[in-house]
């Protein structure tokens, strides 16, 4: 099964590199603080690493067989079509590229100009101009160049071809890995720590932002598990350039789980090294301007920890920005292959066979909502929406397994229907979870979806007929 038009050029590495890439952005810096408080304890944050860890790994065996099955462009979307109808992947397809993967490209966009002023002692945010284009004010500092050259430099890096792309992600994706390590390795090489650290309480930590709803028992459980969830998320992200992966009935299930496995390996090393180099209460208690990485570094490095974090920060989001844009970007283009979105997005550049047009569209709105600011709000909006994605991607095995008994499964998945079926039943939980605790924001999510109805309703009436399973 080969994919018309795009080329198979991206190795075993570089599409393990798109997952991990996409996994390591801010959190493994920012989280553990947060889990601090809502637990209460070094020990119990470890463990809440790895159940997350693991439940994403349920997921990944799920992704890999049905993957492995449709080596196409298009991930979740043609996933979500194929078992569900038209609707379902568009509505996937929809809150991706208007909200969900733009957003998150704009937000990483900003975040690295924002370690960047960090690094450059705010250099980046003096004197800002304020234009007026069509009548509407707009504020333009060296933060909002930065951040829109960010992603038109990513753009243009995978406008190149698909080989190139995938090169500079693993080159990035090696780079940050060795930058979290590192921090790893230095905090018990040169902290002056106490392993004993692990078995204290940090619940009398000052936990500056977090309600005490959210500190202690299933609720702080539940806080802890979607905030480290957060920092995983990205463990699918492989899926939409699936039809560009070398020897994909092979590639694609080692992409998923050996991706999932290193970055949870990674998250725990990396955590135990904060709890070494910090007490659990020194963890809660650091402030909301700093983070538990710029906090470890201090013990050994002082000041300067401030500036090495920053620009450790600026490496993370650039790589993770590389990898969105080079995955996230098929999913338009697989939409308006189907005849469900902007025709001209489904062109391949002649000389790399990519697609050019949906990747500069991409970066086209990504640069809107960069210079808006409205990312951040369009993001919180989808969380509930790209959970409930998750869960129905996962289901998918399910239908696809009744439906296609027969088909060639290259790769079948680990602990099927057992592991599924948990990945369905803690989805579920915590989408309960949203609806009770952030109801606002699963209504948000919600109005994203029905906002995409109209837009369905008129490439319907213009789009071919479903692209059939097998």
């Amino acid at each position: 099964m080969r994919e018309v038009g795009l080329r198979r050029g991206v190795g075993l590495w570089s599409a393990i590199a798109v997952n991990v890439a996409n996994m390591i952005g801010t959190g493994v810096f920012l989280k553990t603080r947060v889990m601090t408080c809502n637990v209460g304890d070094a020990c119990t944050v470890l463990w809440v690493w790895l159940a997350a860890g693991l439940l994403s790994l349920a997921g990944a065996f799920s992704y890999s067989e049905i993957a492995a099955m449709m080596p196409e462009a298009g991930g979740d979307y043609l996933y979500l079509r194929r078992a569900y109808g038209r609707l379902a992947g568009f509505l996937y397809g929809w809150t991706v590229f208007a909200v969900a993967r733009a957003g998150s490209q704009a937000a990483l966009a900003v975040g690295l100009a924002i370690f960047l002023n960090v690094a450059l002692g705010g250099r980046l945010a003096a004197a800002p101009w304020h234009v007026n284009p069509f009548g509407v004010g707009i504020q333009v500092s060296g933060l909002t160049l930065v951040a829109l050259g960010a992603i038109w430099t990513v753009a243009a890096i995978n406008c190149a071809s698909v080989t190139s792309g995938g090169r500079a992600a693993l080159v990035l994706t090696l780079i940050k890995v060795a930058l979290v390590a590192s921090v790893g390795i230095a905090a018990f090489g040169f902290a002056p720590g106490d392993l004993g650290h692990l078995l204290q309480s940090g619940a009398d930590g000052t936990c500056a932002g977090v309600s005490a709803q959210a500190r202690g028992g299933v609720a702080g459980f539940g806080a802890a598990m979607l905030g480290a969830l957060w920092a995983y998320d990205g463990w699918n992200n492989v899926a939409p350039l699936a039809g560009e992966i070398r020897d994909p009935q092979r590639n694609l299930p080692r992409a998923f789980v050996g991706g999932m496995i290193s970055v949870t390996a990674l998250y725990l090393f990396v955590n135990a090294a904060y709890f070494y180099a910090l007490a659990p209460r020194a963890v809660a208690s650091v402030p909301l301007s700093s983070s538990v990485a710029t906090a470890t570094i201090e013990t050994f490095l002082g000041p300067a920890a401030v500036s090495v974090t920053a620009v450790a920060l600026a490496v993370s989001s650039f790589g993770s920005l590389h990898a969105s844009v080079l995955a996230n970007s098929r999913i338009p283009f697989a939409m308006a292959r189907d005849g469900l979105f902007f025709a001209a997005l489904a062109r391949l550049s002649p000389r790399s066979r990519v697609p050019a047009r949906a990747i500069l569209a991409q970066a086209a709105w990504s640069s809107v909502l960069a210079v808006s600011g409205s990312y951040d709000s369009l993001t919180d909006a989808v969380i509930f929406t790209s959970w409930l994605f998750y869960g129905l991607s996962t289901g998918a095995l399910f239908v696809f397994r009744r439906r296609l008994p027969d088909a060639p499964r290259p790769y079948r998945a680990l602990g099927y229907p057992l592991l599924p079926l948990l990945f369905l039943l803690v989805t579920g939980g915590l989408l309960v979870n949203a609806c009770v605790a952030a109801p606002r924001q699963a209504l948000e999510g919600v109005g994203v979806l029905v906002l995409g109805l109209p837009f369905y309703y008129y490439w319907s009436r213009r789009g071919g007929d479903d692209v059939p399973v097998a």
